[in-house]
């Protein structure tokens, strides 16, 4: 596993997702819907401590952060195609990927299995593994449907409170989500189109490459069950939060960067 030596290093690729550039492994983080690099929030830096000599990008997804001027792709594999096009890949990667970016790992890991050396997949899911109210908590139609007549300002607003149980009102977390909003919007078209791709996407083949699941239990956007069935059904390994949210990097960053070098290094025999 081990790889040439890079000069360590900080920067972005062309399309501005920022890079720190060090050596050995390299982690791809995929963000989900309407989310962009900057919305890893303090989870980074975390990762960064655990594998000090790691190389971390944090690409986006069409029509999201610095790419939103562009249209999402209306597919999940076309989602892929578009994040392969910003990473280099003549090293094995490590995906970690959030709810409909764990689909875009899922795709990746099965289509082009050589790329990819393993994944954490948190709080998503996929067809036929787990009906969509459970895909989308039955529990939280009424406010997903509001969502859609809020303004800009207040959807950032129902997006925190619908997907983090530790930062729901948090004032200064949710001026700089609905800045980032205002620098980089995400359009009608895009929105519609990531919500339409990850509620289509389905997989039959197990990925071959070491899995690790984690999930919130107290997700209140997605059911945990999706992911526990998901590992059940794939036999992966597999961790849970109690209390956090759907957007569980947000809520524990350092506890999840903590299981993910605890796996890994199981994985490697550390």
């Amino acid at each position: 596993m081990a790889q040439p030596k890079r000069d360590a290093g900080i920067g972005t690729t062309s399309t501005g997702a920022v890079v720190f550039m060090m050596d050995s492994e390299h982690f791809v983080l995929i963000r989900g819907l309407l989310r962009e690099a900057r919305h890893w929030g303090e989870f980074t830096g975390s990762l960064q401590q655990q594998f000090p000599c790691a190389m971390i990008s944090t690409p986006d997804v069409p029509g999201n952060g610095w790419l939103h001027q562009a249209t999402s792709p209306e597919t999940i594999a076309e989602m892929t195609e578009a994040l392969r096009l910003q990473i280099n890949t003549n090293q094995p990667i490590r995906l970690i990927a959030l709810s409909m970016g764990g689909m875009i790992a899922m795709d990746w890991m099965t289509r082009y299995p050589d790329e990819v050396e393993a994944a954490v997949l948190i709080n998503t899911s996929a067809r036929p593994l787990s009906p969509f109210y459970h895909r989308l908590s039955w529990t939280v139609y009424p406010q997903v449907i509001q969502m859609i007549f809020h303004s800009a300002a207040q959807k950032e607003a129902d997006i925190l409170s619908l997907t983090s149980n530790r930062h729901p009102h948090d004032n200064k977390l949710l001026e700089s989500w609905q800045q980032w909003q205002q620098q980089n919007p995400v359009s009608t078209a895009s929105a519609r189109n990531q919500f339409l791709a990850a509620a289509k996407f389905s997989i039959t083949d197990k990925p071959q490459q070491p899995i690790l699941v984690v999930t919130s239990r107290a997700d209140r956007l997605v059911d945990y069950c999706c992911s526990l069935k998901l590992a059940e059904t794939w036999q992966t390994s597999y961790m849970q939060h109690e209390t956090a949210g759907h957007d569980l990097p947000l809520d524990e960053p350092e506890w999840l960067a903590h299981v993910i070098k605890q796996w890994f290094d199981l994985q490697t025999g550390v």
